[in-house]
C-alpha cells in the first residue's frame, strides 16, 4: 500500500455549467435512458475485462493496455452521464456516446497507466484493503441504511432505516436552488464533486487500475487539487 499522493492517478473533472436550466434536472434521468442502456452492456464488459486483468496482473504484473483503456473509457462514460443526469446535475449539455477523452465536455475522467502492478496486492486490494473506503462511500451514496440492517418492526431498532444519503441531500438543495434562483450554490457543487471524486478513486483502485491507495481526503471543486504525474491515459 503506497502513501497518499496529492496527484492521485485517478483524476476526475467536473466543470459547472454557468447557465443551468431551472427545470431540466427534472427530466435529465429520462433523457439519459439511451446512455443507461449502453452503460449496462458496457459494465458487463467492464466486469469481464476486470476479471481478465486480475489474472494477467497475477501472472505478469501488468494490466494489458487495451483492456485498461477500455475500462477507463467505461468509467469516463459513466461519470459524464451521472454528472449530467443524477450524481451532480452540473451541466445541461447532453453527454457524448464515446469512451474517448475530451476537453470539450464539462466532465471528464482519466487514469495514469501503470507500467507495473504488484502481483500479490491484486489478491487483496479490491476487497480487504478497500473496506474502509467502501464504508465511507456507502455513507455518501447509500446513507447509514446501507450499513445497518432494517431490524424488523421495532421503530427504534434501526438508526439507518431513516437515513438519507449525503449526496441526495446535497442534490435536493441544488435542485431547489436551481428551481427558485436559477443558480447552483458553488459550495454545494464543490462538495458534490468531491464526493464523486472519492467514489471514482476508490473504483479505480478496486478495479485494479492502480496500486496507489486512495487518500482519505475530500478534494472538493471542479478540478484536481494538484497536478498528476505525466503520462496520463
Amino acid at each position: 500500500m503506497q502513501p497518499d499522493n496529492p496527484g492521485y492517478p485517478v483524476r476526475v473533472r467536473g466543470d459547472l455549467d454557468p447557465a443551468l436550466s431551472r427545470w431540466l434536472w427534472l427530466v435529465k434521468w429520462i433523457l439519459a435512458i439511451p446512455h443507461w442502456i449502453v452503460l449496462i452492456v458496457l459494465h458487463i464488459g467492464y466486469a469481464v475485462v476486470t476479471v481478465i486483468a486480475f489474472f494477467a496482473i497475477l501472472i505478469t504484473g501488468a494490466y494489458p493496455r487495451a483492456l485498461f483503456d477500455f475500462n477507463v473509457g467505461v468509467m469516463r462514460w459513466s461519470w459524464r452521464v451521472t454528472f449530467y443526469a443524477c450524481s451532480a446535475l452540473g451541466t445541461d449539455r447532453y453527454p457524448p456516446f464515446s469512451l474517448a477523452a475530451s476537453d470539450d465536455y464539462p466532465a471528464d475522467l482519466s487514469v495514469d497507466y501503470p507500467e507495473r502492478l504488484h502481483r500479490g496486492l491484486v489478491l487483496v486490494k479490491w476487497w480487504l484493503l478497500a473496506i474502509p473506503h467502501y464504508v465511507i462511500v456507502a455513507v455518501f451514496f447509500s446513507g447509514l441504511g446501507g450499513m445497518w440492517g432494517t431490524g424488523g418492526d421495532d421503530s427504534d431498532s434501526t438508526l439507518g432505516q431513516y437515513s438519507v444519503p449525503l449526496i441526495v441531500v446535497l442534490l435536493v438543495i441544488a435542485a431547489v436552488a436551481l428551481l427558485f434562483t436559477a443558480r447552483y450554490p458553488q459550495g454545494v457543487f464543490d462538495l458534490v464533486i468531491g464526493i464523486n471524486r472519492w467514489r471514482y478513486r476508490v473504483r479505480g483502485y478496486a478495479s485494479l487500475m492502480t496500486d496507489t491507495y486512495p487518500p482519505f481526503r475530500l478534494d472538493q471543486g471542479a478540478r484536481e487539487p494538484a497536478s498528476s504525474p505525466a503520462g496520463a491515459e
